[in-house]
């Protein structure tokens, strides 16, 4: 059976094609979002208490991550077992039990059918215990929740490899966080434009490393056996340039942590950065195979003071958020790179490419050439042959 795309021999060149076609799109949500990969969904900061939870997207479905009451937290597809109606529409919330609005059956936050209106005309055979809400494969890692629909994806430690302990100091070293808000937005591009960014546009793109005096600090890049990607720098203090009439919103305040700038950009799609005192998880899936929307979640520490959790928030979405004075560009560029795919051809790497990369590997930090290594693992797992 031919390929669905031919890709192209030289090892540095991606087609552009797979940026829109609507059967690539159909093929990754089987292959990728439904397969052996995990998905981060929420932090326990999202649903701290028993009762607490949210709906979140993997894919195209809906699930339900709920915190027990025996103080386990689950994923469940957001969709009762009887007619398949959506049990929650709002982000989040509290409900010590989970009601169907259609017939009103009721689970408890376990999972467990509860009560069912009319049960004494069921088939004789039907059983309680038959029906619970279908629970996902899950696991978590400094209280980040992740989930995967197959049995055969491997256990959490070894997915995250190498990369976990940057999760962790991202996510305030222990994962005792308490979330102080969310900024949401949907892209005009493809999901793989969105989590293909890298470290070589920063200072070209970003105005505000040009007005603010903001400076790259000695760091690291490395690639994970499985095409995660951590980039990681200490940052030098930043001279007051005299642009903002409040410098203090970009200076690094917590005490127990030093000024760093801190992301991992997990395959398929999951991001989570610290830049300054920002601790942000990016929630992302896709609408289509030309929009992409993202949950931007924002985190204090539980030992924070008020005055350092009052400067977290201030700082979060002034910083790295959807127009955060660092990131403000980048909505713009996805959307016109999700324009240019449809000119036909290739985009080609080539900041720091000195060879075929596949597996882990270490880089400068402003370079593209990281970004091979996830396009060789989504190659083989779509089965795209090379032309």
């Amino acid at each position: 059976m031919p390929s669905l795309v031919q890709w192209p021999r030289r090892f540095n060149a991606i087609p552009k094609e797979i940026l829109h076609r609507e059967d690539v799109y159909r093929l990754e949500l089987e292959r990728i979002f439904y397969g052996k990969e995990w998905h981060p969904v929420a932090h326990r900061a999202e649903v701290p208490k028993p009762g607490d939870y949210k709906v979140a997207t993997v894919g195209e479905t809906s699930l339900l991550v709920v915190h027990g009451k025996d103080g386990a937290v689950r994923v469940f597809t957001n969709s009762c077992p009887h007619r398949g109606t959506m049990l929650k529409t709002e982000a989040r919330g509290h409900s010590d039990l989970i009601q169907c609005p259609y017939h009103r059956w009721t689970f408890t936050p376990e999972g467990e059918l509860r009560g069912a209106p009319g049960s004494e005309d069921f088939p004789a055979d039907f059983r309680k215990e038959d029906y619970p809400l279908r629970q996902l494969r899950s696991a978590a890692v400094f209280g980040l929740v992740f989930v995967t629909f197959s049995p055969k994806t491997p256990d959490l430690d070894a997915y995250l490899g190498d990369c976990a302990p940057f999760v962790g100091k991202i996510l305030g070293d222990d994962g005792r966080l308490e979330l102080i808000g969310y900024q949401k937005v949907i892209f005009d591009c493809n999901w793989k434009v969105y989590n293909d960014n890298e470290g070589y546009h920063g200072p070209l793109l970003h105005t505000a490393f040009r007005l603010l005096n903001l400076r790259s600090g000695v760091g690291t890049q490395f690639m994970t056996q499985n095409a995660h990607k951590v980039n990681s720098t200490v940052l030098p203090a930043v001279e007051n340039s005299g642009f903002l009439k409040d410098f203090s919103v970009i200076e690094g305040r917590d005490p127990r942590r030093p000024s760093a700038a801190t992301i991992v950009s997990l395959f398929p799609m999951g991001q989570m950065a610290k830049h300054l005192d920002v601790i942000n998880v990016r929630h992302a899936h896709p609408l289509s195979p030309e929009r992409t929307e993202v949950h931007y979640a924002y985190f204090a520490h539980q030992d924070d003071d008020a005055a350092l959790r009052a400067h977290r928030i201030r700082q979060a979405s002034n910083l790295i958020g959807p127009s955060g004075f660092i990131s403000l560009e980048d909505g713009a560029v996805f959307n016109r790179l999700q324009v240019g795919a449809h000119t036909g051809g290739a985009a080609n790497y080539v900041k720091g490419v000195k060879g075929p990369l596949e597996g882990a590997c270490t880089l400068d930090k402003g370079d593209e050439a990281g970004n091979l290594v996830r396009w060789v693992r989504y190659r083989k797992i779509m089965e795209f042959d090379r032309d």
